[in-house]
């Protein structure tokens, strides 16, 4: 069984790879922030769509590659594939 205390902010999916939800408020703080950096590409975008299009992508690319570096290392148990049994 795993240790509540082990620092973890997201909870391995019991099916396929990756993370589920977060577990903790550090994890529900990083998918709120990346969510945020989303809505601002977005709003980039519309805004310019020939400036802000390179602009919401020079932003979004480097996010999303942080989020998912962050998010894989502090998932319990780590990133790899489950087939749902209690591992």
């Amino acid at each position: 069984m795993t240790d509540p205390n082990d620092g973890a902010w997201f909870a391995p999916k019991r099916f396929g790879y990756g993370c589920g939800l977060p577990i903790a408020r550090q994890g529900w703080a990083l998918l709120a922030g990346y969510l945020l950096v989303v809505g601002l590409c977005v709003q980039l975008a519309q805004w310019d769509p020939d400036v802000g299009m390179i602009g919401a992508l020079a932003l979004f690319v480097p996010a999303t590659a942080v989020f998912l570096v962050i998010a894989a290392w502090k998932t319990r148990g780590g990133w790899r594939w489950r087939w749902g049994g209690e591992d």
